[in-house]
């Protein structure tokens, strides 16, 4: 892609964000080309981002018996009724 200094100044951060994908960006200052590419694509892991967990300090294990244990107990009432 081919834009002018002023367009490249305007967009720098969109323009970059193209390179990153893949796409050379080209502009002209003062007669001379320069280029804009990314030095090597990332690649799709090198791209994501982390989550934050939504209970730290939250012991899964124990609240995942926890819930076992209740859904079983349900289960006994309902098949004690049959």
């Amino acid at each position: 892609m081919k834009v002018t200094i002023t367009q490249f100044r305007k967009d720098l951060f969109r323009l970059v964000d193209r390179a990153l994908a893949g796409e050379p960006i080209e502009f002209v200052h003062r007669g001379v080309v320069f280029t804009v590419a990314a030095e090597g694509k990332p690649s799709r892991l090198e791209r994501l981002t982390g989550q934050l967990v939504v209970a730290p300090g939250t012991d899964l294990e124990k609240a995942s018996r926890e819930l076992l244990q209740e859904m079983q107990s349900e289960w006994e009432k309902d098949w004690a009724e049959l």
